[in-house]
């Protein structure tokens, strides 16, 4: 077998999971609960205020797609011994780690791309204009931004041996990165430690690329600069170069590699019992 092998069956088994499938379809209504809100009794809805709002919903509920799709690839079959299996018909560990993700990725792609659809079919229905620009603009981000917690996941679960590991590294990096990020005590954190633990007196710009770095939400919030434009809503008219949307997306990127490359390193090292 190869990567493509292990997809293959990987994607026969997580198919009928229905967590799986929730928590995508939990998104989709979101978005269709969006779409109707933005122009129900609105005399001119703009669908640019919708996928505005999208984002933000997305920036909670997309890291719960990723992950629920993701954390128990590795993990539930060491955990009850398929692993053994799998690689000795034979299979590499990196063939096992590239082919969940591989999976995990096609799923979470379809289960965004599918709800984008859905938006675009009410965006037709609803809204006066189209604006395919922003359409194609935000899927392009969004998926990116799911994928960058698929490789969290996967990462996580190749670097554990049992399912509630996986879970509480899962609901740990959801928490930190995600949860307190939102509520604002990361941020505080990132000052408290850089301002006033270390005196270096970082402006709130630099506080904000730090948590960019840590965060895949935050990156993905300042990447929606690449989309709308300048002054619209939240976005700032004027960033430094280091919060452009450009950088934002370089972030992600090593997002997606990083994750991969530590939880194959430590499965390539782990003993299987």
């Amino acid at each position: 077998m190869s990567t493509l092998e292990v997809a293959k069956k990987d994607f026969l088994d997580v198919r009928r999971a229905k967590m799986i499938w929730f928590v995508g379809g939990l998104y989709a209504f979101f978005l269709a609960l969006l779409f109707f809100v933005g122009q129900n009794n609105v005399p001119n809805p703009d669908v640019k205020n919708t996928l505005w709002n999208l984002t933000g919903t997305g920036a909670m509920i997309i890291p719960l797609i990723a992950l629920v799709s993701a954390y128990l690839a590795i993990a539930g079959e060491r955990e009850s011994g398929s692993v053994k299996f799998l690689l000795s018909i034979p299979n590499s560990r990196r063939d096992v780690v590239l082919g969940k993700y591989l999976t995990r990725t096609t799923i979470v792609t379809v289960s965004i791309l599918g709800s984008f659809l859905i938006g675009a079919v009410l965006s037709l229905l609803w809204y006066p204009t189209f604006e395919a620009t922003f359409f194609v603009g935000i899927a392009a981000l969004t998926v990116l931004y799911a994928l960058t917690y698929v490789a969290v996941a996967i990462g996580i679960s190749a670097a554990t041996s049992s399912r509630s590991r996986a879970m509480g590294g899962a609901i740990g990096f959801f928490f930190v990165t995600n949860v307190l990020n939102l509520l604002g005590p990361l941020r505080l954190a990132i000052e408290y430690l850089f301002n006033d633990l270390a005196g270096l007196d970082i402006a709130a710009n630099q506080i904000r690329f730090v948590q960019s770095l840590i965060s895949p939400t935050v990156a993905y919030v300042n990447s929606t600069g690449l989309v709308f434009p300048d002054g619209f809503r939240s976005v700032p008219p004027d960033i430094p170069w280091f919060l452009e949307g450009e950088v934002m997306v370089v972030i992600q990127l090593v997002w997606l590699v990083v994750p991969i490359a530590l939880g194959l390193w430590t499965f390539e090292r782990a003993g299987l019992g």
